[in-house]
């Protein structure tokens, strides 16, 4: 999979949701008041990605690997350490994973990546990998009196089942990501009630929302579209 300008190969619908959404959050910014640079910048480098992320592009996955170091400095200056945990060590190395899985796996002369397939051996890893992480991270969210622990928990298992399927190249990681954003929307609530400064994110991971909606409909297309013109079913 070759490197190339990944705004050259979005559609007239991609284009108006990209802009849409950095529109919606520039007002945002500038109604709020938001003057940290590492939110706007996390969330404008999100937003994009997803857009990427969606057509199988690799540009999404360098873009997720970006957002994930903003992401973990956000986080932990509000003393959100599940999120800060989860971002840095596990979405992080994750998305590493995923970019080389991807740049190995490009669908024929394309630029975007071969949608994969599930088998029940990859169903049981994600599975396991996801129980284990989820207990192991528990108790360090616990250790360091981790601010609403439960909804930080659900986080870190719906975050490992959506970087998992990522890395497996599955359409379905776009509905693990749907839940993940459910679970983000009600952090970030909880923290604006304390700081309205935290308001864009709540307006980001919204439009993460209806990306990753947006996304999982994308690839279902793509896997259709490589499918047939590889004769598999």
């Amino acid at each position: 999979m070759k490197f190339h300008n990944p705004f050259k190969n979005m559609n007239k619908f991609e284009w108006y949701l990209w802009t849409f959404s950095i529109a919606v959050l520039i007002i945002t910014f500038i109604a709020g008041g938001q003057r940290n640079p590492v939110i706007i910048a996390a969330t404008l480098i999100g937003i994009t990605g997803l857009i990427f992320i969606a057509k199988g592009d690799i540009w999404g996955q360098v873009c997720t690997i970006i957002f994930a170091i903003l992401y973990s400095i956000v986080s932990i200056s509000y003393m959100y350490y599940g999120e800060f945990i989860t971002y840095a060590f596990m979405t992080l190395p994750m998305a590493v994973v995923s970019f080389i899985s991807w740049i190995r796996n490009p669908h024929e002369d394309t630029k975007e990546v071969k949608v994969g397939h599930m088998t029940p051996r990859k169903i049981l890893l994600i599975i396991a990998g996801t129980i284990v992480a989820t207990i192991v991270f528990y108790f360090v969210l616990a250790h360091f009196n981790t601010n609403n622990i439960g909804f930080s928990t659900i986080s870190i298992a719906t975050s490992f089942v959506a970087m998992s399927l990522t890395a497996f190249r599955s359409p379905y990681y776009a509905i693990a990501y749907c839940a993940n954003d459910i679970v983000l929307i009600i952090l970030w609530t909880l923290a604006t009630f304390a700081d309205p400064q935290y308001l864009p994110m709540i307006i980001s991971f919204s439009i993460f929302l209806i990306q990753d909606i947006y996304g999982f409909i994308s690839w279902q297309k793509m896997k259709r579209r490589q499918h047939g013109s590889t004769g598999r079913k």
